[in-house]
């Protein structure tokens, strides 16, 4: 979906990008002759989709492009100015073109589009004339019934909230209701801050999802002016638009401002609404709805998934990384849990087989002890048994003097010499075996691998992230790692676990596990 050059689209979206927009006379003189020539062609019979990139702009001349208004434009924002009747791809009549008009005005002077979550013109705008708004309640109507039809007229009406920004239209003896009755209460800009009009209930808060901060309304004064009033905002507060907290916070507010039941929400093939907006986002706050579940908003009569609407996505992808967070959190606690158990089973095991190898030892000493024939001297192969945890019966033998072990008898018993007593030779085989044994390792020689924390440079782990590292090692390397960090950042923690798999660690065939932790600075 590319921008065509030399269109207003174009021209809107270099504007954005550099944080302009449009001025009223810069508005008026590109949309009053336009709204002449489109009122023609529809007077000739035919249908249209009006939107930006329809539109030719050279800063100096206006002019629709028949062939681009021909088909239903493929861009987000071009269809937000198509008329809700004819998003479906039919073109529109002259009804249909007062909306786009209206929906064009909007977005060249607030660079918001017409929609959900869209925020009164002097909100954004604060000097905009009252009777500008007023022209936009009634051209951005919903529903084709309740919408003037006279394009002429519309014309005529924008030429005279500034009369220098424009060449005078042709007279037109029709008023911009064009006889119908126009019903604001149904445009999509939202209702007034206070007092008069249509009597609309208070919008509920919005829920502060994630932590986003809850919008202040500025104070604002009612001016009577026409079919609804009109709120002038009163020194307007300095923001930065770029911030995604403040744009969130705007979002919000806008969302808060319109407590009409609009959308239904489908699940489990069922119609669940209508719903306000911020109904729909506390249904998202907690769960009831997914950014995969349908939504319909009946006013605009369209149809997107929750994550597919852009004032709702930011909402449905919070809430979905708190169920993800939450989930991280339920899975860590059951690999503790289950460590411990492990790590509780393992001493039971030594302990048992610590027991047995003494009770065993006891009973060969014991029958020593009871022999009669003192005298007699060992000819053949004196042989005892071990059985020890890991592979540890592997007694090795080395020179001993005096009667010391002096062979592995072919690696596997170890071949005692002799001029030894039977409890010297018991005494020096206990002692050799002892010394070749493999020590266990303390929590302090696999921590100190851990602790220097060398590998978190490779990440680049920012100084306000806290981290927790869990690493179960066995013959030298990590066979399992668990790390968190605070805030969570599943990015950092992956880079951080694949670095902890590639060190080097005290070797020992006994599992261990160690744990260290990196605090934010």
């Amino acid at each position: 979906m590319s921008i065509t050059p030399g269109t207003l689209r174009a021209e809107m979206e270099a504007r954005r990008a550099s944080g302009r927009t449009f001025d009223l006379k810069e508005s008026l003189s590109v949309l009053v002759p336009l709204c002449t020539e489109i009122g023609e062609l529809h007077r000739e019979g035919k249908a249209l989709f009006v939107h930006p990139s329809a539109i030719l702009y050279t800063g100096t001349a206006v002019s629709l492009l028949e062939d681009k208004a021909e088909a239903l434009p493929e861009l987000p924002a071009d269809r937000a100015c198509i008329a809700p009747e004819c998003r479906k791809g039919t073109p529109g009549d002259a009804r249909a073109s007062v909306f786009s008009i209206g929906a064009i005005l909007y977005e060249m002077l607030t660079s918001g589009s017409v929609g959900p979550g869209m925020k009164r013109p002097t909100d954004v705008v604060p000097d905009l004339p009252a009777s500008l708004e007023m022209i936009l309640g009634k051209a951005l109507v919903a529903d084709a019934k309740h919408r003037p039809a006279d394009l002429g007229a519309l014309a005529q009406a924008l030429h005279n909230v500034a009369p220098g920004a424009s060449v005078a239209p042709p007279p037109t003896d029709a008023g911009l209701d064009d006889g119908v009755e126009i019903d604001v209460a149904m445009s999509l800009i939202p209702p007034a801050a206070a007092g008069g009009g249509v009597a609309i209930p208070a919008a509920p808060k919005a829920p502060n999802i994630g932590g986003a901060p809850v919008s202040q309304a500025r104070p604002a004064a009612p001016v009577h002016d026409g079919p609804f009033p009109i709120a002038v905002v009163q020194a307007p507060q300095v923001r930065n638009a770029n911030d995604p907290t403040q744009r969130l916070a705007d979002l919000k507010a806008a969302l808060e401002s319109d407590p009409r039941p609009r959308y239904v929400v489908i699940k489990d093939g069922m119609d669940h609404g209508p719903f306000s907006a911020v109904e729909v986002l506390q249904q998202i706050a907690t769960g009831n709805f997914t950014g995969d579940n349908p939504l319909r908003d009946s006013i605009l009569n369209e149809e997107r998934f929750i994550k597919d609407w852009e004032q709702f996505a930011p909402y449905a992808e919070q809430a979905k990384l708190n169920r993800d967070i939450k989930q991280e959190k339920k899975n860590l606690e059951a690999v503790v849990v289950a460590e411990r158990k492990g790590t509780q089973y393992k001493a039971l095991i030594g302990l048992a087989v610590i027991g047995v190898l003494g009770a065993g030892f006891a009973g060969w000493l014991l029958s020593k002890r009871g022999s009669k024939d003192d005298s007699k001297e060992v000819q053949g192969d004196s042989v005892v048994a071990v059985e020890v945890d890991a592979g540890l019966g592997k007694g090795k033998s080395g020179p001993a003097g005096g009667g010391g072990v002096v062979g592995g008898g072919g690696g596997k018993y170890p071949t005692l010499g002799g001029g030894m007593s039977c409890e010297g030779a018991q005494a020096r085989y206990v002692e050799d075996y002892s010394k070749d044994a493999p020590p266990d390792l303390t929590a302090g020689a696999y921590g100190n691998v851990l602790n220097r924390g060398t590998y978190l440079n490779a990440c680049s782990v920012p100084p306000s992230v806290s981290v927790n590292v869990c690493a179960a090692v066995q013959n030298g390397r990590a066979v399992g790692v668990t790390v968190t960090t605070n805030p969570s950042n599943p990015g950092l923690n992956s880079c951080i676990a694949g670095q902890v798999r590639g060190l080097s660690f005290p070797s020992h065939p006994r599992l261990d596990v160690s744990r260290t932790s990196f605090a934010a600075q």
